[in-house]
């Protein structure tokens, strides 16, 4: 859903009653009880009070405070009868049942509603750049020095902790306590990315350059930064959820955990990057300049400035600059050239090969994940709706509802710096969330989608042309013939390759690879989490997630060798036809080549995106390979 701009409620918008009480009661009091009492008070010498000779003092006794006392209630009882109606002191909901608040606040009118604040003002009554120039001269010292290249220099590998300025949660559930920072690492592709270290995908490799070797190249492939929320969601969607509060924010009131969102107001924009977000991306610029900066060296020899690729979409945009600004620094005009792909229907994208693959936008084939989703939620949610029911009187929350709770603390959390919806949760939901949200991704995007694969395989033929160093001429597929007939925008000879792109396109290119480390456990169940699962969402496609295809040479090896490093996780390549079983994960490039192009060879672009197939919801077929049914598969779901 679009969302609405409506005023932010914090500071100066809506307050509880009570917050009002003092200020009241100075208003309507008298200022002083002294000046009271002598008003009242009889007289010593009646002759010279004559106003106050016959008055008598009135005597109280409990009779009296205790009617004044039932009147005052009474009185106050209708004037809130009169101002809010009968709600002020029940709530009910369509089809539920009625349920007395007593002294209970209300949720605020504006509970749940959209807050948006607007910066940059639009138009500022102070704005004169010509005043504010960014060079006026006098740079002081300006002699450069070395590139660095500590990914064959350093002694150790620099890890990368994935969440700075964060805020984490003191406890969740009674049982979250001590689980600190690895909250982030349970949030699946709303994970800040982060080192996954050694072992995670089975090598004791370090990604640092293996000994006798030395880096000659790198393809980097990389995820945009943390963003708002997408305007769409098939399952869930903070949006959704916030809408259908305050639409009904009248009849329901938060208590104990829940009392919050009494107040709570949605805060998220639509899809832009966060602040977080922004700086994941400088310092994932940063990061590889230090590691990489010495490859630079390549293009100063040659004459020539890197081409950088991204595409059209705001967040992806402004991720590869912000790369830029980490890897290049301010001003970056003049250092490389920023080719921006268009990301729209139509358009053939290989970083964005849905918008050219109809299958890909049949629901029925590329969404069959929330079957699983689904059922998996009502399993691993069902203690958590029954704890937090009680809490949300007059509004049913729903498994899904739920399970929007958790997306908000992981979008809150990367969008604000902290969410109190993340303490709601034991570790054992928020395990559960991590999965459903691998099930989501496998069935999806990657090995048990009918159309990983094919979306994938634009990308290695691209990669396999700047391995050749020959002309791309198969466009068939996601490839686009205008920028790959160019050798200016679709250089062939670079030693560094940059390409931003997102999560889901991340999997596609990891299931066409072939890269069967991550597919053993498939299918994945909805019933239960696989014990040592090697399929998790968090290590392979977080927020800012990035992948290095090394580039070796090896005086202990023949020939030019490649690697698969995912969010500093060596990969094993045995999965593709002919790499060996390597400590350190390496494959002769002639050997990898081979294998890719035997797997372009196979896959079949208009069938599997433009084939008039069909698959069955659930688990009645399936595919670890991220391929469509074969063409004696027929439409009516029957082999013939």
């Amino acid at each position: 859903m679009r969302l609405s701009q409506e005023q932010d409620v914090e500071g100066g918008g809506f307050r509880p009653f009570n917050s009002r009480l003092s200020s009241e009661q100075e208003a309507l009091l008298p200022a002083s009880h002294k000046d009271d009492e002598d008003a009242i008070s009889t007289p010593k010498d009646s002759r010279k009070s004559h106003i106050f000779s016959d008055v008598k003092v009135p005597r109280f006794d409990y009779t009296h405070v205790g009617l004044a006392f039932v009147a005052g209630i009474l009185s106050l009882f209708l004037v809130q009868l009169g101002i809010c109606g009968t709600h002020c002191f029940s709530a009910s909901q369509s089809g539920g049942t009625k349920i007395t608040l007593g002294a209970d606040i209300l949720a605020a009118p504006d509970a749940g509603s959209t807050s948006v604040d607007q910066f940059p003002p639009p138009s500022p009554t102070n704005a004169y750049p010509s005043l504010f120039p960014t060079n006026v001269g006098y740079p002081g010292g300006t002699a450069t020095g070395a590139e660095p290249g500590s990914i064959q220099t350093a002694p150790a590998y620099p890890v990368h902790s994935g969440a700075p300025h964060l805020s984490v949660p003191a406890g969740s559930g009674g049982s979250q306590k001590g689980l600190g920072s690895d909250l982030f690492k349970l949030w699946g592709n709303l994970s800040p990315w982060y080192s996954v270290g050694k072992k995670t995908f089975g090598l004791d490799s370090d990604p640092g350059t293996p000994q006798q070797c030395s880096v000659t190249g790198l393809h980097f492939l990389h995820r945009h930064g943390a963003r708002y929320p997408t305007a769409w969601a098939s399952y869930g969607g903070p949006a959704n959820f916030s809408g259908r509060l305050n639409n009904v924010a009248q009849h329901w009131t938060g208590s104990a955990d829940l009392e919050f969102m009494n107040n709570w107001t949605y805060k998220l924009g639509e899809e832009l990057l966060t602040p977080f977000g922004r700086q994941q991306m400088y310092d994932l610029g940063v990061s590889m300049r230090i590691k990489y900066g010495f490859l630079l060296k390549d293009f100063t020899d040659t004459k020539t400035l890197p081409v950088f690729r991204t595409e059209s979409q705001d967040r992806m945009l402004h991720s590869a600059l912000n790369f830029a600004i980490g890897f290049f620094g301010y001003p970056f005009e003049g250092q490389y050239q920023q080719l921006i792909t268009i990301e729209a229907d139509g358009f053939n994208n290989t970083l964005a090969p849905y918008s050219t693959c109809k299958n890909a936008s049949n629901k029925k084939k590329s969404e069959r994940a929330w079957y699983f989703v689904r059922r998996w939620a009502a399993k691993y949610l069902d203690a958590a709706r029954a704890r937090l029911q009680p809490q949300l009187q007059g509004f049913t929350l729903t498994v899904e509802d739920v399970y929007t709770m958790q997306q908000m603390c992981a979008y809150e959390t990367v969008a604000l710096g902290y969410s109190k919806f993340c303490p709601l949760f034991t570790l054992e939901e928020w395990e559960g969330f991590d999965y459903a949200l691998d099930l989501a991704f496998w069935y999806n995007n990657a090995f048990g989608s009918p159309v990983a694969r094919v979306q994938g395989i634009g990308y290695v033929q691209e990669m396999l042309a700047r391995l050749t160093h020959t002309p791309l001429k198969d466009h068939t597929t996601s490839t686009n013939k205008t920028i790959h007939d160019n050798p200016v925008t679709f250089p062939l000879n670079q030693s560094l390759y940059v390409d931003a792109t997102h999560e889901v396109v991340v999997l596609n290119i990891i299931t066409a690879l072939n890269l069967t480390r991550f597919s053993e456990d498939g299918p994945l169940p909805d019933d239960h989490i696989p014990r040592h699962r090697k399929f998790r969402v968090s290590e392979l496609a977080p927020f800012g997630t990035n992948v290095q295809f090394q580039l070796l040479t090896c005086t202990d090896r023949s020939g030019p060798q490649i690697r698969v490093v995912i969010n500093d996780g060596v990969a094993p390549l045995t999965g593709i036809r002919g790499c060996p079983e390597d400590k350190d994960g390496l494959c002769p490039v002639d050997t990898f080549v081979k294998a890719q192009q035997e797997i372009v060879a196979k896959t079949d672009w208009r069938w599997g995106c433009d084939g008039d197939w069909e698959v069955p919801e659930g688990p009645e077929w399936d595919t670890v390979t991220g391929d469509p049914p074969d063409k004696k598969y027929s439409v009516s779901g029957s082999w013939i």
